[in-house]
C-alpha cells in the first residue's frame, strides 16, 4: 500500500546518504521512511537533524525510556510502522524484555515506575486526536519531571506525531529487523501485525 517507493540508497545524493547512515546506530538500518523523504533532501536532512536533537538526553530521560516513549505515542495513534521501529529501537537500547513486552499495559504493569507512568500517560493522552492532555496528566507529570525533562518527552512525542502521520499515511514498508521485533514483543499482546506495512 505504500504511495511513494524510497529510493535506493545509489539513488539517494551522497551526501544526504552519509547524514542518514545516522539511523543504522540506533536501528539497525535507514528506514523506509527517510528514504521516502529523501526525494526532497532537504525535508530528509531536517527530519534526520531533528530525530538526533530529540533523541539527544540532556536530564533524566533515558535513551531506552524515550523510545517507549515514542511506542506509546504510535500504538496511540495506531501507527503499527512506528511501534515496530519503537521497540526495535528499545531493544537496541537495553529495553528488558518484560518492559517490551508490557509497555503497551504500562499502567498496569510493576515494571514501569510511578514517574514513567506518569510520562506514559502524557504520552497517550497527546498523542490522541483530539488531544486529551488535561489537568491530571500535567500535574502527574510536573509531579515527577522537571521542565527540561518534559521538554525532552514532549520532543519524543511530537517527533512521533510527524511520524505517524507519515508513515500511516504514505504506507512506508517495514524492514525485516523491525518486524521481527514487532513480531517478538508486540504480536501476542497486542496482535501486532506490519498490516499495510508488509511488501
Amino acid at each position: 500500500m505504500q504511495i511513494v517507493k524510497p529510493l535506493e540508497e545509489n539513488e539517494i545524493d551522497p551526501t544526504l546518504l552519509e547524514k542518514i547512515q545516522f539511523f543504522k546506530g540506533p536501528l539497525g538500518v535507514i528506514p523506509s521512511s527517510v528514504k521516502t523523504m529523501s526525494y526532497h533532501p532537504k525535508i530528509a536532512d531536517a527530519f534526520t537533524n531533528l530525530n538526533i536533537a530529540v533523541m539527544e538526553c540532556k536530564g533524566t530521560v533515558t535513551p531506552e525510556f524515550k523510545r517507549l516513549i515514542g511506542y506509546v505515542t504510535s500504538f496511540s495513534s495506531g501507527c503499527l510502522y512506528c511501534q515496530a521501529h519503537t521497540i526495535l529501537g528499545a531493544e537496541r537500547f537495553g529495553s528488558t524484555k518484560e518492559r517490551m513486552e508490557e509497555v503497551w499495559n504500562y499502567s498496569k504493569s510493576s515494571v514501569f515506575s510511578n514517574a514513567e507512568k506518569a510520562a506514559l500517560d502524557f504520552a497517550f493522552a497527546a498523542a490522541s486526536v483530539p488531544n486529551k492532555v488535561n489537568t491530571k496528566e500535567i500535574t502527574q507529570l510536573k509531579k515527577y519531571w522537571d521542565d527540561n525533562d518534559i521538554v525532552e518527552i514532549m520532543g519524543v512525542i511530537a517527533l512521533f506525531g510527524f511520524l505517524n502521520r507519515w508513515n500511516d499515511s504514505m504506507g512506508s514498508v517495514l524492514e525485516d529487523l523491525p518486524i521481527e521485533k514487532g513480531e517478538k514483543y508486540l504480536k501476542g499482546n497486542t496482535n501486532w501485525a506490519p498490516g499495510k506495512h508488509r511488501i
